[in-house]
């Protein structure tokens, strides 16, 4: 009898401890590592944050919009290109000026201009003190037209053989151009300041031949301005420079 309640006894725990056992099976089964997995599913911040980070690099990409402000603040830099151009208003003005300079020329006297000789103007010949041995040459329109000097003049003293050559740096770079009582100017270097020429002789007389533009023979009258009653000494070395617009560009030779 005893042994039958010992083994009922057994039966009864042995058939907690599987109850028990099965419990725990639904338990880890249902348990909550399986709902925690599911939850670091649902609440896995990883999507979100990437959405987030791609949200701020959008913002980040719409701060390069400041940049376009940057490319018009550019633009305003563009209007200096601006400023360039009227710096080219200017340039076309120095062109202007460099045809001015070139030989184009207006003339103020009416009519055509002509070609200034010995019945157009007057001619003074003058000796200078300085440079030594050189006579000054001037000749001032006395017409009512605008007239020019053409190269340089062809001057005959006294007992001259041939006319003498001229200075080729002096040659101006434009034509001499005379309104009606202006003047221009040629220095004439009449012997060698320290008398090592030949042919040396003094002159009582002179004559002035002017060169039409083709540069070939003489045009018009010649000029014959009076000399100092004493002369002037002149040798072989005689040379002559081309007419020049103002006096100081013709005794600089």
């Amino acid at each position: 009898m005893s042994g039958l309640r010992t083994s009922r006894t057994r039966l009864a725990a042995t058939a907690a401890t599987a109850v028990l056992a099965a419990l725990s099976l639904t338990a880890c089964n249902n348990g909550t590592g399986a709902h925690d997995e599911g939850a670091a599913s649902t609440t896995s911040t990883s999507p979100s944050s990437g959405a987030t980070s791609s949200g701020t690099a959008s913002n980040s990409t719409g701060t390069t919009g400041s940049t376009g402000t940057a490319s018009n603040a550019t633009g305003t830099t563009g209007s200096t290109g601006t400023t360039g151009s009227s710096g080219g208003k200017s340039t076309t003005g120095s062109t202007t000026g460099s045809k001015a300079a070139g030989g184009t020329y207006a003339s103020k006297a009416p009519g055509a201009p002509v070609t200034c000789e010995g019945s157009n103007t007057r001619t003074v010949a003058a000796p200078l003190t300085r440079p030594v041995n050189h006579m000054l040459l001037t000749v001032t329109n006395t017409g009512s037209r605008t007239c020019f000097l053409y190269g340089y003049p062809a001057v005959r003293f006294t007992g001259a053989q041939a006319v003498p050559p001229v200075i080729k740096d002096s040659q101006p770079q434009a034509v001499v151009t005379l309104e009606p009582g202006q003047s221009g100017y040629a220095a004439i270097s009449l012997s060698a300041t320290d008398g090592s020429s030949e042919g040396g002789h003094t002159a009582k007389s002179l004559a002035v031949y002017f060169s039409p533009r083709s540069m070939s023979g003489s045009v018009g009258a010649a000029a014959h301005p009076p000399l100092p009653a004493k002369g002037v000494y002149v040798d072989d070395s005689i040379k002559v420079t081309y007419w020049q617009q103002e006096m100081g560009d013709a005794i600089n030779w």
